[in-house]
C-alpha cells in the first residue's frame, strides 16, 4: 500500500490537577494515498488528538511523548519549505512529530500539505475579513503570488465548493453566511493551496440532515476529482458508510480495528466495534430498548491493551494471540 501517512506508537500525554492523563495509547495506522480514511469511535476516544497531533497542534499541558508519524509527501518542497504547486520529484519522507518548531516544513504543513476543516466554522473564520480576503490569505501565506492572482483562484475554489454569485459573495462576511455556506468556504480555504492531505473534524455534526449530505457529496467529489488523500473524523457510522475507503476504530485512546469499510461495517471482528454497530438507532420493534454497548459487549475484555494483529483478509485487529473473535 502506498501509504501518504504512516503513524507508529503515537502516545500523547496531559498534565491535569489530578496527574498525567495518556490520551493516546500506541496508536498505529497508515493513511492510504488518494484514499479516504475514516476514525470513529465515541467522545473521547482519541480521535482529534489524533489529528491535531497529524498538525501538529498539541499544545501545553499536553505533549507528545513517544512515537512517530512519517508523512511522505508527493512533491518536493524548496528550500525556504514552500510546495511548488507543480509536482517534482517525490519528496523523501519526514517524521512530522520530530520537527523542530521554527523548521520552515512546519508553516508548509499547515494548510499548504496538509489541511484541516473544523467540526465549527466560526472558529476557522474571523468575523472581521471579507471571506474572499481569508481564502486568498491562505493563498499568499504559502505561495508567492500576487493578491490578484490569489484573488482569482480563491473565486474559482469557492465556484467549486458550490457558492454562486461570487464576486459578491466574496466580499460578503461570515456571519452573513449561513452555517452549510460557511463550511463550504472553510472546506475552499483548506482545499485552495491543493494539500495532499485533508482532515475533517467532524464537519458536518453541527448541519440538518439535509445540508449535511449536500458537505458529504461535495467532500467525497472534491477528493477524487483533486486525488488527494482525506482523514474524516466523526462518531456517526452511517457517514462512514457514505463516504470512507477505510476505516479506523479508536476507543479509550487505542486503535481496536483497522480495516476497509465492508469489513469493518459488514462484518466486525472486535466486540467494541460489534457493540458500536449495534448500539445505532434503528427500525427496531416497538418496546424494544436500544442496545447498547455495554449490552452487545458482555463479558469481551475491551479494557487490556493488546497488540494489533493481521488477520487473513488484510485487516487489523486489536487481540490476543490465540483468539480470532
Amino acid at each position: 500500500m502506498d501509504a501518504v501517512l504512516s503513524i507508529r506508537d503515537l502516545a500523547v500525554e496531559f498534565k491535569t490537577d489530578t496527574g498525567l492523563t495518556r490520551a493516546l495509547v500506541d496508536v498505529g495506522f497508515d493513511v492510504p494515498r488518494g484514499e479516504v480514511t475514516a476514525i470513529v469511535g465515541e467522545s473521547g476516544s482519541g480521535k482529534s488528538v489524533t489529528a491535531n497531533c497529524i498538525m501538529r497542534l498539541i499544545q501545553p499541558p499536553g505533549r507528545i511523548v513517544a512515537g512517530t508519524i512519517e508523512f511522505a509527501p508527493e512533491r518536493a518542497l524548496s528550500s525556504e519549505g514552500q510546495a511548488p504547486r507543480a509536482p517534482r520529484l517525490r519528496a523523501p519522507p519526514f517524521d512530522i512529530v520530530s520537527l523542530p518548531n521554527r523548521d520552515p516544513r512546519l508553516q508548509e504543513l499547515h494548510g499548504g500539505l496538509i489541511s484541516m476543516v473544523f467540526q465549527e466554522p466560526m472558529t476557522a473564520l474571523s468575523p472581521v475579513y471579507t471571506v474572499g480576503n481569508q481564502v486568498a490569505e491562505a493563498i499568499l501565506c504559502h505561495r508567492d503570488v500576487s493578491r490578484r492572482q490569489a484573488w482569482r483562484e480563491s473565486a474559482e475554489m469557492l465556484e467549486r465548493v458550490g457558492l454562486d454569485d461570487i464576486e459578491r459573495r466574496m466580499r460578503m462576511y461570515p456571519f452573513e453566511f449561513s452555517g452549510g455556506m460557511r463550511q463550504r468556504v472553510v472546506i475552499a480555504m483548506a482545499l485552495v493551496c491543493h494539500p495532499e492531505v485533508l482532515i475533517c473534524d467532524e464537519p458536518t455534526t453541527a448541519l440538518d440532515v439535509t445540508i449535511q449530505a449536500e458537505i458529504l457529496t461535495l467532500i467525497k467529489d472534491l477528493q477524487r476529482d483533486l486525488g488527494n488523500s482525506v482523514i474524516f473524523i466523526t462518531h456517526d457510522l452511517g457517514v462512514v458508510a457514505q463516504i470512507a475507503d477505510q476505516v479506523v476504530v479508536m476507543y479509550q485512546g487505542r486503535v481496536l480495528e483497522i480495516g476497509t469499510v465492508r469489513q469493518v461495517l459488514k462484518d466486525p471482528v472486535h466486540p467494541y466495534t460489534r457493540g458500536l454497530l449495534a448500539a445505532i438507532p434503528g427500525l427496531a420493534p416497538k418496546g424494544q430498548p436500544l442496545a447498547t454497548i455495554g449490552s452487545v459487549v458482555g463479558d469481551a475484555d475491551i479494557e487490556t491493551p493488546h497488540p494489533l494483529r493481521r488477520l487473513a483478509d488484510g485487516r487489523q485487529v486489536s487481540m490476543p494471540q490465540d483468539s480470532r473473535g
